[in-house]
């Protein structure tokens, strides 16, 4: 998918449909009023008549407009003009892209009305049109054995009319948006395959992969069970016990500034599936736990990201990846497990498990002594019972950190939120027999969870995001949403340019 702005008028655009937008009453914004101008008010007409009511997100197609270049108009409402916003101008391009893939238009000319600057400005204004462009391109990876449909003929779209010296910021927010839907894909195809495809060997053979795919920036190294095991990695390892799939922890380096300069650590839960081990989980909707690896595809994914984009930045991502199963030899509420820390852990629960693996991650990334650590894992049911679906959970032992990935989702429409994580968290980890437990109760349980990963990131500055409620959607829509990499891709490019 190629991305163009231009300047000049919308009505002299070459392409195969002219999109402009219009609000309830009839009412155009500036683009759509130049360009009903052009057409000596013949769009003024066609709305008079009562053919469309500008209702948000509603749209029609005008097969044959006389005077156009682009030959079709497609109009979109954007609902009333006084409550036009970002959220309402976000679904507006959704059920535009929507529409003109059920088309076989190849390159349209978009002249929405946009948000006002202090919403969204040229850069992000251009960044979030490439990114919902190809969010609503994606079609699910399925694997059915009917034969699947075309993908849509889309190939071009030119935005604007943008002002001159707005041009090159909505260009490199093109761009940016592009990279960041192209490894969003990444990210969804990995969380929307079944746990019998999609295992910890394969997660690895993915791995291996985005390294060949960016051999000149992108480093992989995959430890197996028995470099597990010289690793002390305690934790991760008693997890993996009930499994027939045996667990591998992925390395991957990017190295896009000197070999010097602290890179940033991502650390990604990659669980491919999680039964709840001995404590086993309710049958309804398990089978949505194959997308309890989404933290460690957001990983793959920014990693693949950064090589896109060429940022000026090292990164290490981390990867834990295996399967939590019940059997014989499976891990039992009240068993001791030592850490790769040396610190112990009772473990009350055999369905917190992600903390257990990532408490080894996060020990692990100490020996590339980062400038910071940020973990992503679709950890505790009782962040959706917190935020919903709608924010991402964010905590951790540096404010300015977690005040990053904040701003980060602020800017992008990604949204996360801060939760405290106050020593009070921590002391109901205490365990009679062991250093902690791996649980503490239901109160606060996502902020609990944050704090038993806390206990093995001292003397790191360290982020927690919780992406339990955010990392997929249920219902007829099941599917992996592709968050929170627009989020993680902001926070990277941030701290590149910085």
């Amino acid at each position: 998918m190629r991305f163009e702005a231009f300047s000049r008028r919308a009505v002299q655009q070459r392409g195969d449909c002219l999109v402009i937008g219009v609000f309830e009453r009839g009412e155009l914004g500036p683009a759509g009023a130049a360009v009903n101008t052009a057409l000596r008010a013949h769009i003024s007409a066609l709305l008079a008549r009562g053919d469309f009511s500008g209702r948000a997100h509603d749209t029609l197609l005008i097969a044959e407009c006389a005077g156009l270049t682009a030959g079709r108009l497609l109009l979109v409402g954007l609902g009333p003009k006084a409550q036009f916003n970002r959220r309402v101008w976000h679904k507006a391009l959704q059920a535009t892209i929507g529409a003109l893939a059920r088309t076989r238009i190849a390159s349209p000319v978009l002249a929405l009305e946009r948000p006002a600057r202090t919403e969204l400005d040229d850069y992000y204004f251009g960044r979030a049109i490439a990114e919902i462009t190809g969010s609503t391109l994606y079609r699910v990876n399925d694997l059915k054995s009917t034969r699947r449909q075309r993908p849509p003929p889309l190939a071009r779209l030119r935005v604007g009319p943008v002002e001159e010296a707005s041009l090159g910021a909505v260009r490199r927010g093109l761009a940016a948006g592009a990279a960041v839907a192209e490894s969003g894909a990444l990210l969804r195809d990995l969380g929307n395959l079944p746990a019998n495809v999609c295992t910890p060997r394969y997660l690895a053979n993915q791995a291996r992969e985005l390294a060949r795919r960016h051999r000149q920036r992108v480093r992989v190294r995959i430890l197996d069970e028995a470099a597990i095991r010289r690793a002390r990695m305690g934790c991760f390892l008693a997890v993996t016990r009930g499994s027939e799939e045996p667990p591998r922890f992925i390395v991957l380096e990017y190295r896009g500034a000197r070999r010097g300069r602290a890179p940033i650590a991502l650390v990604g839960k990659g669980v491919t599936f999680d039964t709840g081990g001995i404590s086993l989980k309710d049958p309804p909707a398990m089978d949505e736990m194959k997308y309890d690896m989404c933290g460690a595809a957001t990983v793959l994914a920014a990693i693949d990201f950064a090589a896109r984009a060429q940022l000026r930045l090292n990164l290490v991502g981390l990867v834990p990846a295996c399967e939590n199963m019940p059997d014989g030899r499976a891990v039992k509420p009240g068993d001791i497990i030592a850490s790769a820390s040396g610190q112990t852990v009772e473990v009350l629960n055999t369905d917190a498990e992600g903390r257990l693996i990532l408490s080894d991650a996060l020990n692990y990334a100490r020996r590339y002594r980062p400038e910071a650590v940020v973990d992503f894992a679709t950890l505790t049911g009782a962040c959706v019972i917190a935020l919903g679906h709608h924010h991402s959970a964010v905590m951790g032992n540096d404010d300015a950190l977690a005040r990053e990935l904040v701003e980060a989702g602020a800017r992008t429409g990604d949204w996360a939120w801060q939760l405290p994580l106050t020593e009070d968290y921590a002391e109901q980890l205490r365990s009679n027999f062991a250093d902690m437990a791996n649980v503490a109760g239901r109160d606060g349980g996502a902020i609990t969870a944050a704090a038993f990963l806390g206990k093995f990131t001292t003397g790191l500055r360290w982020a927690h995001m919780d992406i339990a409620g955010t990392a997929w959607t249920s219902g007829k829509d099941k599917g992996a949403s592709g968050r929170p990499l627009s989020l993680v891709a902001d926070f990277l490019s941030r701290r590149a340019a910085a």
